[in-house]
């Protein structure tokens, strides 16, 4: 099969190339990738960010999420069937969706939104699966709150406005001029122009806020929190909660140490939570956000599709950090 691979950590270009097609095991499927979505994880892993936590070994296939059919089942699956047209985010250390096929979990899948085309779908898994699990699993967000959403013109912060006022919130983001128009359709109640206001000056009392970005966005963050409020992150340090769920031995010192003294007593001045989220794959979360999209509660926001063979452009063209919504590569 073709498949974009990377032969070693930095910021160098990926190449096509032709690899075996993967055997599946009991539990998996064999899928035919139709479409796939670039992510931040995606330069993450290329620039070798995140080895502490995920090792992979080179030549490594990049590609975080997915949309395809189903072309083979394992001797065990029992929720899929071949034809099926499915889309998914793969476990940490199966990723690869930038290639014609790829095996994996049936846990991890879920029938494809009916509503949505290949590309389309491919948009959601990674990014609906981050913002489920920050507003259902850690924050636990309710109707009437209010949510302070970073960067809402984003990949992550487009479907993330979406689900918070499905919940019922009221909704603060961030965005350019250029985006005000986008995230204001998608619901969004106040819109800070993060290149002529600070919202840390414009926004008070907040129960939670969604953070994408990290560093100084993350620290002024604090000071729009309401005691006993919470703030999770996919940008900033990871905290000692992290670090007791996902490290041990030397890598779990490792990640106390990494877990900033200044969020620590950000939290304590300000009696905040502070979460780092590392999301995980699960289709049954896929089947509930299927059912939000179906029913016209969510739709998938796209700013280009590369074909295949310009994976590497598309990958250049979102480290640009211009795009309004996610960015697609068309495998076929």
């Amino acid at each position: 099969m073709k498949a974009m691979i990377i032969e070693r950590y930095g910021k160098f270009p990926m190449r096509m190339t032709e690899i075996p097609t993967p055997k599946i095991g009991e539990h998996e499927v064999l899928a035919e990738i139709h479409a796939a979505s670039i992510n931040p994880i995606d330069f993450k892993i290329r620039d070798g960010k995140v080895k502490m936590l995920l090792k992979y070994k080179m030549p490594l296939i990049l590609g975080n999420d997915f949309s395809g059919v189903v072309v083979k089942v394992g001797s065990k699956v029992t929720r899929f069937k071949i034809g099926d047209e499915i889309y998914a985010r793969p476990r940490k250390d199966n990723i690869g969706t930038f290639a014609e096929y790829i095996a994996i979990h049936e846990d991890d899948i879920a029938l494809k939104p009916k509503n949505l085309s290949f590309e389309e779908a491919a948009s959601i898994p990674l990014v609906g699966l981050t913002s489920y699990q920050a507003f259902h699993d850690i924050i636990q967000l309710q109707k009437g709150q209010k949510i302070l959403i970073h960067a809402g013109a984003g990949g992550v912060g487009t479907f993330a406005i979406q689900l918070a006022k499905l919940m019922g919130t009221t909704v603060a983001t961030t965005a350019s001029e250029v985006g005000a128009k986008l995230v204001e359709s998608l619901g969004a109640d106040e819109i800070i122009n993060y290149k002529t206001e600070k919202f840390e000056e414009k926004l008070k009392n907040y129960d939670a806020v969604f953070d994408t970005l990290g560093g100084k966005n993350l620290e002024k963050s604090f000071e729009v929190i309401k005691d006993g409020g919470k703030i999770v992150s996919v940008s900033g340090l990871p905290n000692a909660r992290f670090a007791q769920e996902y490290g041990s031995g030397f890598l779990k010192q490792m990640l106390f140490s990494l877990a900033s003294s200044k969020l620590t007593a950000l939290e304590k001045k300000h009696n905040v939570q502070y979460s780092f989220l590392f999301m995980k794959p699960s289709g049954e979360q896929l089947r509930t956000i299927a059912n939000y999209i179906e029913g016209g509660k969510i739709k998938p926001v796209i700013d280009r599709v590369f074909p295949f063979e310009d994976a590497q452009k598309a990958m250049e063209y979102a480290e640009l950090g211009r795009a309004k919504g996610k960015i697609i590569v068309k495998i076929r």
